[in-house]
């Protein structure tokens, strides 16, 4: 029996929601107003048939008695008027039983014994903007905003939102630490779902992008250094600074994947900062200068190289002077050094012959 119970429990993941297509609220409200009034004036009927002095007992108390009813049933009948706002859904339950939920925007009416079913602690984060508002004595105004915050958070938004996690410090392929954050961009496409498969589904995102992150991140080194001391030669290998979009969209899918039990849609995901932790970061930025300064100087040596070849083949094949090879290898060395020096050379005229 009590296996039964938790696998039943365990199975109660809301897939299928129930969209509901409730009556307009504004002839109901109509309605209510008026059979509010026609009970109370029948109170007041019955009241005065009391104090009459033939005492119509006979139509007095069933008078009464049907008055009052219908005053109480016009009263609760008012819990069951709600108003949804564009880009807001509504979950509702009957007795701790999932009712159904209200996509379309207006004022609608309701069974009044329904209540709506919200995050808890979406809701204590507005009471506590509110109770802010009233303990800083702040504008009538903003202590209206903060009302209508209250009243809001009893409902699920499905605006497209955006989520910026703080940076996480990760360590990337290489081992090097590294800080990594991202900007999400979400929206909630299954109200059900966020309400009653999570706690708070902004938090469950805020974790779960956190999650993503750190577990992407480490897959891929921040940079390829070009050395000889390390393995990573290959150019097309993914870097985190190199291929942010790549890594960003594998972000995506991994985190679309985590969210979709809770309503969630990823709409985008970008890097918003990659930058080696702080610890590392002035000696990783001096071995990159270190290796810049070697790529620019083999370049330049190269350059010179073969601008010495072209140099002796020219002379050679125009007859301009013949060199001998020890009279080659003093012209390379002296061109080498003028081509390859960090300064401006100065030269030296020699006067005499060159033998």
């Amino acid at each position: 029996m009590i296996s039964t119970r938790r696998d039943k429990m365990s199975a109660i993941k809301f897939t299928d929601e129930k969209i509901l297509k409730p009556r307009k609220g504004i002839p109901m409200l109509i309605f209510l107003i008026i059979a509010a009034i026609l009970s109370f004036a029948l109170i007041i009927l019955a009241a005065a048939l009391f104090i009459d002095e033939y005492n119509n007992l006979v139509v007095g108390i069933p008078l009464m008695v049907v008055a009052i009813l219908a005053f109480i049933t016009c009263c609760i009948s008012f819990g069951g008027l709600k108003e949804v706002n564009p880009n807001e859904a509504l979950v509702l339950s009957l007795f701790g039983e999932y009712y159904g939920t209200i996509y379309d925007n207006g004022f609608w009416f309701v069974n009044p014994f329904v209540s709506a079913i919200y995050p808890q602690a979406k809701v204590a984060e507005a009471k506590s903007l509110r109770q802010s508002a009233y303990n800083q004595k702040k504008s009538q105004a903003e202590v209206s905003v903060s009302e209508a915050a209250v009243a809001s958070a009893k409902k699920v938004s499905t605006k497209i939102s955006t989520f910026v996690n703080g940076n996480q410090k990760v360590n990337d392929k290489l081992g090097n630490p590294v800080e990594v954050s991202a900007i999400v961009i979400w929206k909630v496409v299954n109200a059900t779902k966020a309400v009653l498969n999570v706690d708070y589904y902004k938090e469950y995102l805020s974790n779960q992008t956190d999650s993503t992150i750190r577990n992407v991140a480490r897959l891929y080194p921040y940079d390829i250094i070009d050395d000889d001391d390390d393995d990573t030669d290959d150019v097309n290998e993914k870097t985190l600074r190199g291929s942010a979009v790549i890594i960003a969209n594998e972000m995506k899918e991994e985190l679309s994947k985590k969210v979709e039990e809770a309503g969630i849609e990823i709409v985008e995901v970008r890097l918003n900062q990659i930058a080696y932790a702080p610890e590392i970061a002035a000696a990783m930025l001096q071995r990159q200068q270190a290796i810049a300064v070697i790529a620019a100087r083999k370049k330049i040596v190269e350059g010179a190289v073969s601008m010495v070849e072209m140099a002796l083949d020219k002379l050679k094949s125009d007859g301009v002077v013949e060199l001998d090879e020890e009279r080659k290898a003093q012209m390379v060395s002296n061109l080498l050094v003028v081509l390859c020096s960090s300064k401006e050379a100065n030269p030296v005229l020699n006067t005499g012959s060159i033998y």
